[in-house]
């Protein structure tokens, strides 16, 4: 049975840092792609930043690259987001998704994720 369970989140002034974490079981994952979108109120699920199976290999929407960054610990089965300079409008509820083991080309849609952590508020207060 794979779970995904996250970290980490809370309420942080604008300019603050958060750093969320998923620890997974249940997968190999050091060849599942993993990723982190979020989910604003009324709105819909958006992709944020993927970790690739591929070593050292990142991806990130343009809404949050130079901000956040995506790192994985594949002997700790753990994937972090780190993120920066927060904005009021990152207020989500951010979720890890693990996708399929070697998935090319590499997921950044929702569909393409297997397993799905419960979500952790991030809430950015200006």
């Amino acid at each position: 049975q794979v779970q995904l369970v996250e970290s980490g989140g809370g309420l942080v002034q604008a300019g603050g840092s958060l750093r969320l974490s998923c620890a997974a079981s249940g997968l190999t994952f050091s060849s599942n792609p993993m990723a982190w979108f979020r989910q604003a109120p009324g709105q819909e699920r958006e992709f944020v930043a993927l970790a690739s199976w591929r070593s050292g290999f990142t991806y990130y929407a343009d809404s949050v690259k130079g901000r956040f960054a995506i790192s994985r610990d594949n002997a700790k089965k753990t994937v972090y987001l780190q993120m920066n300079s927060l904005k009021p409008e990152d207020t989500a509820v951010y979720y890890c998704a693990a996708g399929r083991a070697y998935d090319t080309p590499l997921p950044t849609t929702a569909s393409r994720f297997d397993y799905w952590g419960q979500g952790t508020q991030v809430t950015v207060s200006s």
